[in-house]
């Protein structure tokens, strides 16, 4: 049986930056006037490729039952860190079997679709579905072209045997050290070569070849591609390359640059992911993508492309953006400004990293204990059910809380404490079944928390520990879309 996309997702951040206000705000500098219409998407500030990653996962995998996942790849240029497994950290998150394998996959815009090919080797020859995932979140310089071309987000791919809705037809790999852009081991921004020598001698000769070396394998004639899906920055080369190849115009799929940007190693499969939400069985696409070389995949969508659909999709998320006019913010989130934090501020956020180990599915999972005897629920779990006049020993079983709603019982926005996000909002949570916690909120302005506000849980920085260069994941609580306005009393 052949290997096919059993599944798919996206992550869109929620901040949309308008280009208005950086060209504006850099005007006495670098004038960019005719660089100033729509958005690019940028992250939060606690958010990066991982939490990304997940976001997109959670929506390709939805309700389906994640024991059946045998791997995890993560493809991104900006992986939080360079000696931890940053995929280890998605399979805790999304509280997979402990004996999935796990893989790290980076050094290429390329590397998604590297990644899309060890997935399906992996899911052909294992006992259960594959899970890519890609991400980034790039800096770059203010000022530059590049700030406003970037965005971040996300993509994930389940790959497997099982009923695809789209089959691979071909891949195709053209490996040479063309160098568009580089990154040195420990730089945080890119460099990046001269646009027509990029274009003229990398783009419109290598790219072409790989194409038809795709096309070839899979038997498919161009002009017989229904939809042609090249990332760049620059405008117009995907209509060219098209064109080059024998693709009709029609073909070419827009790259969302007037709304979220480019968002670097997962636009390509970002860009797939939004295909397949409106495909139709039959049709072929071609998703290429150029760096270091050239990788092109083949596909061709099948009968159940109708019987699956992501938690949200690309469309959705698109739909969820909020427009963020502060420059500042952009650059005080990308860690490119630093703010006064105050005394307060000044705090050691070590982790006690064995601590973490020991209750790492409650806290990258979020799975609390629920009591076999009672019924309730406890977070922290623990041996120890702590019911009032029915206390037990080890009567806890496992009960995963990420993917369930919950309701605001008490909450607190106050300005005393640091945070990037002013004011810091918290409070306890009531989940559906049972269990409180109490949570900070994320991705929400003053007045959108109220007791009774429905809530869903999203999975993010907690904080860093700057001294020692460590990140700390978990879960926070955001306000479910399309919910009344809360009421205050």
């Amino acid at each position: 049986m052949n290997v096919g996309i059993v599944g798919y997702g996206a992550y869109i951040p929620r901040l949309r930056l308008s280009r208005k206000a950086v060209v504006e705000a850099n005007a006495w500098f670098a004038p960019q006037p005719s660089r100033s219409k729509g958005t690019r998407s940028m992250t939060n500030w606690d958010e990066d490729s991982i939490t990304m990653a997940v976001a997109a996962a959670r929506d390709c995998l939805g309700a389906m039952d994640r024991t059946t996942v045998r791997a995890v790849l993560l493809a991104s240029a900006t992986l939080p860190f360079a000696e931890r497994l940053n995929a280890g950290v998605v399979a805790g998150a999304l509280d997979l079997d402990e004996s999935v394998a796990a893989l790290d996959l980076t050094g290429s815009q390329t590397a998604a679709l590297s990644g899309f090919a060890q997935a399906a080797a992996l899911a052909a020859v294992g006992s259960g579905p594959v899970l890519l995932t890609a991400a980034d979140a790039r800096r770059t310089r203010a000022a530059s072209s590049s700030e406003l071309d970037y965005g971040d987000g996300a993509a994930a791919f389940l790959l497997g045997k099982d009923r695809p809705i789209a089959e691979i037809l071909a891949q195709a790999s053209i490996t040479v050290d063309f160098v568009d852009r580089f990154r040195l081991a420990g730089q945080d921004i890119d460099y990046h070569w001269e646009e027509r020598w990029v274009r003229d001698e990398g783009i419109s000769k290598i790219m072409p070849r790989a194409v038809a070396q795709a096309l070839a394998q899979s038997g498919v004639e161009a002009a017989r591609v229904d939809r042609f899906i090249f990332p760049s920055t620059f405008a117009k080369v995907d209509a060219v390359l098209a064109k080059k190849c024998g693709i009709a115009p029609e073909a070419v799929v827009a790259n969302l640059a007037d709304t979220i940007g480019d968002t670097g190693v997962a636009h390509g499969l970002l860009l797939l992911a939004q295909v397949l939400e409106t495909a139709s069985p039959g049709q072929v696409i071609v998703l290429a993508q150029f760096g270091s070389g050239a990788q092109v995949l083949v596909l061709r969508v099948t009968e159940r492309i109708k019987s699956f659909k992501p938690r949200l999709g690309v469309a959705r998320w698109l739909d969820r953006g909020v427009i963020e006019n502060s420059y500042t913010r952009f650059l005080v989130y990308k860690d490119q400004l630093q703010v006064e934090r105050g005394m307060r501020g000044e705090q050691d956020k070590k982790t006690a990293l064995t601590t973490a180990y020991r209750h790492h599915r409650a806290i990258l999972g979020l799975v609390a204990g629920r009591c076999s005897v009672t019924g309730q629920v406890h977070y922290p779990p623990s041996r120890y059910s702590y019911t009032q006049g029915a206390p037990a020993l080890d009567t806890q079983e496992p009960y995963p809380l990420a993917e369930r709603q919950g309701t605001v019982l008490s909450w607190s926005a106050e300005f005393l404490s640091f945070h990037l996000s002013p004011p810091h909002q918290y409070g306890q949570i009531d989940f559906d079944g049972g269990g409180r916690i109490l949570m900070d909120f994320t991705d929400v302005a003053q007045g959108d928390i109220a007791t009774g506000t429905r809530v869903e849980m999203v999975f993010r920085i907690k904080d860093t520990d700057e001294v020692r260069g460590f990140k700390r994941y978990f879960w926070k609580a955001t306000p479910v879309p399309g919910q009344p306005a809360p009421e205050r009393t």
